[in-house]
């Protein structure tokens, strides 16, 4: 079996019109810097079809664990299939737990840069086999849905919201696109924002099933399907909200430990994912109940049943779930040592997000109206007298201007914090 290539399934990821992805150049960086590199992220989020289509990787050999003859070759002979590989990508890889070990033994021979780029739908899986095979020999990235710069094909300029942070400025000449409804409801999962509408649709309807049958039930640990299926929904309809957990599983018919075990699996598969509190304090942080965000406001807004955004209840979360998802792939492709938390005393003193970039925090409080009101900053100024290492908060609205607030507050269009 050494020495035989197994790419044939790697064609099905070949596509006429590749949209570049703007996670692909770090992860080219890293390969030079590392000799292993971890790319994971939710299934059907494009891992697959940027491994194989992008020119950052056009010089690799590629290979999956979906296919069941390499799957036998590595959990037979690991290291005789290994040596027959330069530098390889090796995609769904938490699939054989045998790999890792073997993946272990290639470096210490060999610790070529870029010798092995893995990638993986399910974060548990992969972080312990490389926590306990790689550590110091590899590196994570997330790949997160399309952001609004690569569906619009606009990822050679630098981010506006890096520069800004960087230097606080009005800018001129804007040409500013307001973010639509039907953005926000379509996400950024490739099947549906690269199709039309209708097929986009389609692909929404049949992806809770396929997510079902790929991925839970690959992993087996879901007993009660309908619960589940419940549960799942009830998150949905609370993104970009603080979770309260107690209640989900209630709602739910569900054991709490049954559903706080449901919810662990769906933040493995990246479908979920928790915010904490922002505070200096790491302990008391822990113990305050986190915001809960879906990855894709598309999937998100299919699974709540929202069909129309104009005047609907979620439309102020779903806003803020889209602002979060973007942001979330830009960082991951431009700044991934920075981290992201919420700010909260009561109902009326709470920021968004807050952006921990290591020399500064910057609070975002996110609306998805166009006017600006007083009000609506009143949560940013108690926050810079609560937080002093915060010299500049940002009001993230849906209009066309960069406004000055004063004393460190800035309206910015939502337009321009995702572009």
């Amino acid at each position: 079996m050494a020495g035989e290539k197994h790419t044939i399934s790697g064609k099905a990821h070949i596509v006429r019109k590749y949209v570049p992805r703007e996670i692909s150049a770090d992860i080219g960086r890293l390969l030079n810097s590392m000799p292993v590199v971890v790319l994971t992220g939710m299934r059907q989020v494009g891992k697959s079809t940027m491994l194989v289509n992008d020119p950052q990787f056009a010089d690799r050999e590629y290979v999956t664990l979906d296919d069941p003859v390499l799957q036998v070759a590595l959990r037979e002979n690991p290291d005789s299939e290994l040596s027959s590989y330069n530098r390889v990508t090796i995609d769904e890889a938490q699939k054989e737990d045998g790999l890792f070990l073997a993946i272990k033994r290639a470096v210490a021979r060999d610790a070529t840069r870029g010798r092995f780029l893995l990638s993986g739908s399910a974060s548990l899986p992969l972080k312990k086999a490389t926590a306990e095979s790689l550590a110091g020999k590899a590196i994570y990235r997330r790949i997160m849905p399309m952001t609004r710069r690569e569906i619009s094909r606009d990822i050679k300029q630098e981010p506006f919201l890096l520069s800004f942070i960087r230097k606080p400025r009005k800018v001129r000449n804007l040409d500013v696109k307001p973010v639509t409804d039907d953005e926000v409801m379509r996400g950024g999962m490739p099947q549906v924002v690269l199709s039309t509408k209708e097929a986009g649709e389609i692909w929404l309807a049949g992806y809770e099933q396929t997510y079902l049958e790929r991925d839970i039930l690959y992993l087996s640990r879901i007993e009660n399907l309908v619960g589940f299926k419940t549960m799942l929904r009830l998150l949905a309809t609370r993104t970009g909200q603080i979770l309260n957990l107690n209640q989900v599983a209630t709602d739910a018919e569900l054991p709490h430990n049954t559903a706080k075990r449901y919810l662990g699996l769906l933040e493995e598969l990246f479908i979920f994912q928790r915010v904490f509190p922002y505070t200096r304090s790491l302990r008391s942080g822990i113990k305050k109940s986190p915001k809960l965000f879906l990855s894709d406001t598309g999937i998100a807004c299919h699974m709540a049943g929202c069909r129309n955004l104009s005047g609907h209840p979620l439309r102020g979360f779903m806003y803020e779930t889209y602002t979060f998802q973007n942001l979330l792939g830009i960082m991951e492709a431009h700044s991934a040592e920075w981290t992201v938390n919420y700010w909260r005393i009561d109902e009326t003193r709470e920021v968004d997000l807050v952006i921990d970039t290591r020399e500064q925090v910057v609070g975002i409080e996110i609306k998805a109206g166009e006017q600006l009101r007083k009000k609506d900053i009143r949560s940013l100024r108690t926050f810079m007298e609560a937080v002093p290492e915060c010299r500049v908060c940002i009001l993230a609205y849906n209009g066309v201007e960069v406004v000055d607030l004063g004393e460190g507050i800035w309206a910015v269009p939502l337009g321009l914090i995702i572009r």
